[in-house]
């Protein structure tokens, strides 16, 4: 919405610089119309043939300060140009700003542009604080307080109104009229070219500034007040049914409860999907909604932190809920809500920075997930593998860590079970030996060679072609381009390297103890 509105501006740029003079306005409107058209079709001409030209030319060149200066160049000149003809500057700005990002070259245009951007923003908006006159909102102050409120009453319904056209529910249309009442930053520029043409009067101009700075000021008060709001009219009127798909008729059971059905949600309700286990999605975009009502699953489209999206739910029949949501005091309100409506609900919660630990803790939340813990030991364990540490200190060291960073609550037996499993795993890692054409195990079978009782480790598989035998038998004869899978200790599979490297031919086992198998 805030897109559609900004792109509304561009026509009006056009339009307002021939308001000025009534008596000619419509000619001259109609000139500007073909102008702009004419402008408009050459820079079709100009971003699909010159300049994709020119910025593969800059770009070879290899130098970012060269290409920053070249987008800067192409946007102030097109601007230029656009003024040379009458337009708006601020209009041909846009237009350029759209042919570069259409660009094979956009995405690193925006990127090089983006500290400048945020640098002409703050710009942008202080400069607006500069321009408020406080003698001027002193001396109209009623006049102003009336345009705050109208405008204010006026767009909120405006906007909530065309929320609830296109059926979107809930606290959606309120939210949306509680924080897009404001006057955009854009009127500021349309209001400069009201000034420049004399289309407005300077009084005018600053009752519009004034008034613009009031409503943006007044918007994260009143946007904040959303959830109180809502929480009033749920309970003066009747509710609405919320947006469910895939939702059993006689409810939930025993079930998962996902607030969040973002990528870390989507793969938890996968896996719970492949088990059987009995779940439900809640989430606020309705593109992921219809996503899980394509693939069949139980969804809800809603705020998991309001009290009549988790009934939905049924969270007071839940055994499980997952908070997927970085956000602390969205996970705060989730989990205070469910645990009122259910206090023996267990709760594993995804937090976003170790200082959200304590207030997870006085939740009481069993579980806590750290993403940035699980990538900094993931990257440390790698690191340590790739310098040839032996992998039972490597286990040691990432375990060491993840302890002491995460809560006393996941100290269970269960946890210290999958600890437990997780440090023999990799002390007992599968690794993968190919058997060349000339090494001295081909054409042996497994009892022959005695793996297990030479090198300690065993043979758990062989890749042949495109046939894979799990766990051979003792009489498995090797072939040339086989593949093993062999677990053991590090120096077990050392050991099995040196063999297969060993291109002589090895003294035949006796065979009394060739009963070891693999």
């Amino acid at each position: 919405m805030l897109i559609v509105q900004d792109l509304a501006v561009v026509p009006l740029m056009v339009i307002l610089p021939q308001l000025n003079d009534p008596a000619v306005g419509i000619p001259a409107l109609g000139f500007a119309t073909l102008k702009a058209a004419g402008f408009l079709a050459g820079m079709v001409f100009l971003g699909t043939k010159l300049l994709p030209w020119l910025m593969s030319r800059i770009a070879k060149v290899g130098s970012r300060e060269l290409f920053l200066l070249a987008i800067g160049a192409i946007g102030l000149g097109i601007g230029m140009l656009t003024h040379i003809l009458g337009l708006s500057f601020a209009f041909g700005a846009f237009v350029a700003g759209m042919v570069l990002s259409e660009s094979d070259y956009g995405h690193q245009a925006l990127s090089d542009i983006i500290p400048v951007r945020d640098l002409f923003a703050l710009l942008f908006f202080a400069s607006v604080g500069m321009l408020l006159d406080p003698a001027f909102l002193l001396e109209n102050l009623s006049t102003v307080a009336l345009l705050v409120v109208a405008t204010s009453i006026g767009k909120g319904l405006t906007f909530a109104a065309i929320a609830y056209t296109f059926r979107y529910r809930n606290v959606i249309p309120l939210a949306v009229g509680l924080g897009m009442f404001q006057i955009g930053e854009f009127s500021f520029v349309l209001a400069k070219v009201g000034v420049d043409t004399d289309s407005i009067s300077q009084e005018l101009y600053s009752l519009i500034l004034s008034t613009a700075v009031l409503t943006m000021v007044l918007t994260p008060l009143i946007s904040g007040q959303t959830a109180r709001l809502y929480a009033l009219r749920k309970r003066w009127f009747k509710h609405e049914p919320l947006e469910t798909v895939n939702i059993p008729a006689d409810g939930l059971r025993q079930h998962v409860v996902i607030a969040g059905g973002g990528r870390i949600g989507a793969r938890v309700a996968e896996v719970l999907q492949q088990f059987g286990t009995c779940f439900v999605t809640i989430e606020t975009n309705h593109r992921l909604v219809e996503q899980a009502k394509a693939a069949g699953l139980p969804a809800i489209f809603g705020d998991a932190s309001h009290e009549v999206v988790l009934e939905a739910a049924d969270i007071d029949a839940a055994c499980l809920l997952l908070v997927t949501t970085p956000d602390l005091i969205v996970s705060e309100m989730i989990v205070k809500h469910a645990r009122r409506m259910n206090p023996g609900l267990d709760v594993v919660a995804r937090a976003s920075d170790f200082d959200h630990l304590p207030a997870f803790r006085k939740l009481e939340v069993a579980e806590v997930v750290l993403p940035e813990l699980e990538a900094s030991i993931e990257m440390l364990r790698q690191a340590l593998l790739r310098l040839h540490v032996p992998v039972p200190e490597i286990q040691r060291h990432t375990e060491a860590l993840r302890l002491r960073v995460t809560m006393p609550t996941q100290q269970s037996p269960d946890y210290r079970l999958l600890t437990n499993l997780r440090s023999a795993e990799l002390q007992l890692d599968l690794a993968w030996v190919k058997l060349e054409g000339e090494t001295s195990l081909v054409e042996k079978t497994l009892a022959e060679l005695r793996l297990r009782t030479v090198t300690g480790a065993s043979v758990v598989g062989v890749l042949r072609a495109e046939q894979f035998t799990p766990n051979p038998p003792p009489d498995f004869r090797l072939s040339a381009g086989d593949v093993l899978a062999i677990i053991g200790t590090e120096e077990a599979r050392a050991s099995v390297q040196e063999l297969v490297s060993d291109r002589s031919t090895a003294e035949e086992p006796d065979s009394a103890t060739a009963s070891d198998g693999s």
